[in-house]
């Protein structure tokens, strides 16, 4: 693309992109937070001003020739139709290719990237394998999506990196459910941003916030910032609104509210892990609307390997870790984030916070919050955690398990467990515990302190 141009798709346009992969010419770019190679965009721009995609037409990716698909997600029909198209199969049988070249060069990937490569020709050997982003605009001002629909894209649909002021707004992103690393938005290094008034329908997170990954993202060091995004609607997807886990040059000064999110795996969810450094902090979210969430409705998990929650939900849940190790440019930190007004209308989870325990997740604090969920709260490696009216109403006998966490306070806190575990506090490292004030320590009818917890950790 050129700069001072707007691309306009009147309504019932559609703009079908060729399947010919020789088209598609590998290029030097980021792709998961990483610097590598990729195929170029079907819509790529870089180093531009003043770009526009408006009116109400149709941009498809013809994503199904570059994807895999595991046989687990589909119908019968549609794996049938797969395999008649040609393409190959793993060696269980579950796993379609669209070539042998994919298939090769998916071995030895590390979320998609291959790390072991390393010039231009080793990766023109496995070009069916560099799925690009249906659109990409990089290092550019001034860029606006206004009113398209954006659809079925190769691996991600939207990527705008290192843009300043971006506007995105009633548009529409669809990817089948089953497209692997089918993202709607991704915002990455990105500064001044709105995001309003748009749907999601997406095989992977819906609406992501990133800034690079690990090394690459921490010498690149642009965060993401200023960033407003409210009055969308989140159909299937693995995340509502995502932080990271591709967040090694920081993220700050986000806004979220008057979301709503029905069916997704995950509502609002921030992942992280040991190796990425960078800071998330002052993050606002209020007005979240979410209904029949499959796993954890509120997730903050930096144990992030690479999985969906309901894939490691399946694969035996999160695991607690007491190991401590040196803080340096590789730990991520998550600060400074404060959730309102939130309603959770069926979930597997309502809350989970999981910090590390030598970088706790630090001064979070939750308001007017209401859940109806098969479990309450976990919350592990926290400090200066603050719930506030919060009403639960969860099947299992425990509604918090709260696990090394410190200087933690509830007030007006309401559930409908009187079992004698309904609040269970654990962990060496627990201190400065305060369950709700004289007047309200009564709607915590009992609580466990394992033994392990020091003494005076909970004050009552």
């Amino acid at each position: 693309m050129k700069s001072n141009i707007e691309l306009h798709a009147q309504t019932g346009a559609l703009i079908k992109f060729s399947t010919d992969k020789s088209l598609y010419p590998i290029i030097e770019t980021s792709f998961e937070g990483l610097n590598t190679w990729r195929c170029i965009s079907p819509i790529y721009g870089k180093d531009l001003e003043n770009v526009a995609f408006t009116g109400n037409g149709i941009w498809d990716g013809s994503g199904e020739a570059w994807r895999l698909v595991k046989k687990e997600k589909l119908t019968n029909t549609q794996w049938k139709k797969f395999i008649e198209s040609g393409g190959v199969l793993n060696e269980k049988k579950d796993t379609w290719y669209p070539s042998e070249q994919y298939r090769q060069g998916n071995l030895n990937a590390d979320q998609n990237v291959r790390h072991d490569l390393k010039t231009k020709e080793e990766f023109e050997a496995i070009r069916d394998f560099l799925r690009p982003v249906l659109v990409s605009i990089q290092n550019s001002k001034r860029v606006m999506f206004d009113g398209p629909v954006f659809q079925n894209s190769p691996a991600w649909c939207l990527h705008p990196f290192l843009v300043e002021d971006l506007i995105i707004r009633n548009i529409t992103v669809r990817n089948p459910w089953f497209s692997q690393n089918g993202d709607g938005l991704d915002v990455e290094s990105c500064k001044n941003v709105l995001v309003e008034n748009s749907s999601f329908d997406v095989g992977d997170d819906a609406i992501c916030v990133k800034s690079g990954k690990d090394k690459d993202g921490r010498e690149r060091g642009v965060p993401a910032e200023n960033i407003i995004i409210r009055n969308n609607v989140v159909y299937h997807g693995h995340g509502g609104v995502t932080v990271g886990s591709e967040m090694s040059g920081g993220i700050k000064n986000m806004h979220v509210s008057n979301c709503t999110f029905i069916g997704t795996d995950v509502g609002l969810r921030f992942k992280s892990t040991r190796g990425r450094g960078g800071i998330v902090e002052n993050i606002f979210i209020s007005d979240i609307w979410m209904i029949d969430i499959p796993s954890q409705a509120i997730s903050f998990d930096l144990y992030y390997g690479g999985k969906s929650i309901a894939e490691k939900l399946a694969a035996g849940g999160n695991t607690i870790s007491t190991e401590l190790v040196p803080v340096n440019v590789e730990t991520p930190q998550f600060k400074n984030i404060f959730l309102k007004n939130i309603t959770i209308n069926g979930a597997q989870q309502a809350v989970f916070l999981q910090g590390l325990p030598e970088m706790n997740l630090q001064n979070i604090k939750m308001s007017n919050l209401k859940a109806r969920a098969d479990k309450g709260f976990s919350i592990i490696d926290a400090d200066g955690l603050e719930l506030n009216n919060i009403n639960l109403d969860v099947k299992s006998a425990t509604v918090f398990e709260i696990y090394n966490s410190r200087n933690l306070f509830f007030k007006n806190v309401f559930f409908n467990s009187n079992a004698s575990n309904a609040v269970d506090i654990n962990g060496k490292f627990c201190q400065n515990i305060k369950l709700g004030s004289s007047e309200s320590f009564d709607y915590f009818k009992r609580t466990i302190i394992d033994k392990s917890v020091p003494d005076g950790a909970v004050k009552l």
